[in-house]
């Protein structure tokens, strides 16, 4: 196991923490009937899980919970900059195994789920599958072990239908994001509100009268899309997939190719779960001021290796806005390091 039981940033914060996850509580009733239940009946007595999570105070919700049934929990964070530092003290104080704070680097992000891994776990809770893909690339030993999972982001689902079509998944793991209540409600509701909750909190910009490109038209997508336009925005929408583009025409966006779009949009969202899907011959076409967000799982939708390429310089105006200054004097603005900027910048989805 782990050297030690819990690697937070301070555990002073825990009393701060008691009230976030005391807030989420009396917003998330059925999970506490739940935990009513499993307080009673113990179904996971005995049983080891190993989570990597965001660690907000909703995710904290569902440990007790997962606790109150008997389980043992260990936990590390799904994204280097989506710990709530004082949710994370708190889980601490409580017994919970965390290995978790805000501003990892990619060594310490990749050490915490080692850290995890040495508790053996019978079950995975991942989110975006780098739980499950460091038992397939490094602890293989464990895969007889490991009775079972859940991955529970669009991302991660695709990862691991890729290594199971190439046969090389080695035990059964639940897709909770193909569940109705999840991409019906918490992709495109949660993830619609939250990303732009994130913007706001980081840009204070008015999205009335901007144009807001939202590149990607499945659940998250859409619920982007909604929302800016509700709130003023007018709505480009990029999508590879022709039904999907079709759909969102009839929704009322415009539908254009990222290179049609890139000199028209005053602030870009990509959700898509791909690869560079904002690169350098868009950053070439935007306009001076243009901001840059992520809300796919992993940093790679926007290409930053290019946008660094293209810069003579980078500073960083407030918390989680970096300047990119381009070589002509243009000056584009990427939020939260081109991280989901829902947890980033926001505290996830309400």
């Amino acid at each position: 196991m782990a050297k030690q039981p819990y690697r937070v940033k301070d555990v002073s914060l825990a009393e701060e923490g008691l009230k976030l996850i005391e807030w989420a509580e009396s917003r998330m009733p059925v999970l506490l009937k739940l935990r009513e239940e499993f307080e009673r009946e113990k179904p996971l007595e005995g049983w080891r899980i190993g989570a990597c999570l965001h660690v907000t105070k909703e995710t904290a919700v569902l440990v007790r919970t997962l606790k109150a049934g008997g389980a043992e929990v260990a936990l590390c964070a799904s994204n280097p900059l989506s710990t709530q530092d004082a949710v994370a003290a708190a889980l601490a104080m409580e017994g919970v195994n965390v290995y978790a704070w805000r501003g990892q680097t990619t060594e310490e992000y990749y050490q915490c789920i080692e850290d995890v891994l040495s508790y053996r776990p019978r079950i995975t809770v991942d989110d975006g599958a780098d739980l499950v893909a460091t038992i397939h690339s490094k602890h293989r030993e464990l895969l007889g072990h490991v009775v079972g999972g859940t991955e529970e982001t669009t991302t991660g689902v695709i990862r691991l239908r890729a290594l199971a079509r190439e046969g090389r998944l080695g035990y059964p793991i639940i897709a909770v994001n193909d569940a109705y209540t999840k991409y019906l409600f918490d992709n495109r509701f949660g993830t619609g509100q939250s990303t732009l909750d994130g913007i706001l909190r980081a840009t204070s910009i008015l999205l009335a009268g901007k144009t807001v490109v939202v590149a990607g038209y499945g659940w998250c997508g859409r619920g982007i899309a909604l929302r800016a336009k509700g709130m003023g925005a007018n709505v480009i929408v990029v999508e590879a997939n022709p039904l999907r583009a079709l759909e969102a025409l009839m929704d009322g966006f415009q539908i254009k190719s990222m290179m049609e779009a890139a000199p028209l949009g005053d602030l870009f969202i990509t959700a898509t779960g791909n690869t560079d899907v904002i690169r350098r011959e868009h950053f070439e076409r935007m306009k001076d001021g243009a901001i840059l967000a992520n809300s796919g799982h992993f940093n790679v939708e926007i290409s930053v290796p290019d946008l660094e390429q293209l810069s003579v310089s980078r500073r960083t105006l407030r918390p989680n806005v970096e300047e990119f200054k381009l070589k002509d004097g243009r000056r584009l603005y990427l939020l939260a390091e081109g991280r989901l900027v829902n947890l980033a910048a926001a505290e996830g989805h309400p």
